[in-house]
């Protein structure tokens, strides 16, 4: 038994030994790498060989998403990662980054809380795009570093209506002869204004119309525009402009226009110089009847003059010669009395008195003193005389009055004689003492 179990010993020493000795053999065979050797082989010579690549060491980020939109009032947390394990040691910040926009400079996380009141305040605007310069460095190789951006959007799903803002209040006050002005602007929303209706309740000519945004209103008022009929000389009237936008939605603004009465002085100072110039033409063609009419009274009172002087002679001359010594002078002087007393029906007869015409030139002559009073009263006062169209209304009256009052009184042309020819004959002092009132 003892002899067995020496045997079964050295049997479990040989056996050992025999594995030790193959194991130590196999491990000095070199290995074959077949990866290797087929890297080895020209790619010319064998084209479907596979290519080893060398692991991609350059720092990236793995997450981050170029084009952010957020809605108003929502919160992000973004956590950013990189190729990284040992993310520690790197440091994360932003560049141009919008109000609110946080992020971790240890852990990369990015938070952001869109509050209403920074849309509100206009720190933050709606649709409009921020970039966002977003970097990461390694704290150990400065070499080590990435420097990347991404877009960040805001919207609103509230729909705010444009509105269209007139740069005039609502009601206006403006008199004729004044030019209505004035700018429209828009408050635009989600959707602009793109078209403009101007609308009026009273047809109104020569303005121009608004049909987009910072257009100008334009209208020049006639002084024509208020009509006799209407109410306190003013004429009120509505001008309606309605805005949309592409999806038909509308904003209206009305202005109260209220025109007031006013003077066309530029009219009624061509209206006041024409009146003038006929009236100054009128007082030629009276002063030139006068003249005639004066003529024919003079020439008759010469005359009867003359028949005066002779029938007073022949009394005379009978008187001296009835005192004559002579009997032939005594009866010559019996018969000449008579002779002046025949003269007397002779005279008016042939030259009788010209009532009619001496009436009619006083009354020619006061007239034109009336009609030349008046245009000196009536005269205006400046370049612009607020009461011109009193004044024109005087004349006017005092002319038709002359006229009518004259209606009688036969009007001829001033004939060759000038103006100053007729104003030296009708200031003459003769004729001014013989047309003058007398005490008695």
């Amino acid at each position: 038994m003892a002899k067995f179990r020496f045997r079964l010993h050295w049997l479990c020493i040989l056996v050992l030994l025999i594995t030790t000795s193959v194991q130590a053999q196999t491990d000095t065979i070199p290995k074959r790498d077949t990866t290797l050797s087929l890297d080895t082989v020209p790619a010319a010579t064998h084209p479907d060989s596979i290519q080893i690549v060398a692991p991609d060491t350059t720092l990236r980020i793995l997450n981050l998403n170029p084009y952010i939109t957020l809605h108003v009032d929502s919160a992000i947390l973004y956590n950013l990662d990189i190729n990284r394990v040992d993310s520690a040691r790197y440091f994360w910040f932003l560049k141009n980054a919008p109000v609110g926009l946080k992020i971790n400079k240890d852990e990369g996380i990015l938070t952001f809380k869109a509050e209403k009141s920074l849309f509100l305040s206009g720190r933050l605007k709606y649709d409009q795009e921020y970039r966002v310069h977003l970097g990461v460095q390694n704290l150990s190789d400065p070499k080590e570093r990435v420097d990347t951006f991404f877009t960040l959007l805001f919207y609103n799903t509230e729909i705010t209506l444009s509105q269209i803002k007139p740069t005039i209040s609502s009601t206006v006050i403006i008199e004729e002869g004044d030019t209505l002005s004035f700018n429209i602007q828009c408050e635009n929303g989600n959707f602009p204004i793109e078209s403009i209706t101007t609308l009026t309740n009273m047809p109104i000519k020569g303005y121009t119309a608004i049909q987009k945004c910072n257009d100008k209103f334009v209208w020049p008022i006639p002084y024509d525009f208020v009509r006799d009929t209407d109410s306190a000389k003013v004429r009120v009237f509505n001008i309606t402009l309605i805005g949309s936008d592409k999806f038909y939605n509308r904003d209206t603004s009305v202005i109260r226009v209220v025109v007031r009465d006013a003077l066309n002085y530029p009219f009624r100072l061509q209206e006041y110089q024409k009146l003038t110039k006929d009236i100054s033409l009128y007082i030629l063609q009276l002063k030139f009847t006068f003249k005639e009419l004066d003529k024919k009274v003079r020439g008759t009172k010469k005359t009867r003059t003359s028949f005066d002087l002779l029938s007073g002679t022949s009394a005379l001359s009978g008187t001296i010669l009835s005192t004559s010594t002579s009997e032939s002078s005594k009866n010559a002087g019996k018969v000449m009395p008579s002779v002046g007393v025949a003269l007397v029906p002779v005279k008016e007869a042939v030259s009788p008195v010209k009532t009619y015409e001496q009436n009619s030139a006083a009354q020619v002559r006061t007239s034109i003193k009336r009609l030349e009073y008046s245009l000196q009263d009536n005269a205006l006062s400046g370049e612009l005389d607020l009461e011109i169209l009193n004044k024109i209304n005087k004349l006017r009256g005092e002319l038709k009055q002359v006229q009518v009052s004259l209606i009688d009184v036969p009007m001829v042309d001033t004939g060759n004689l000038s103006e100053e020819d007729l104003n030296k004959y009708f200031n003459n002092p003769k004729v001014n003492k013989k047309y003058k009132l007398s005490k008695n």
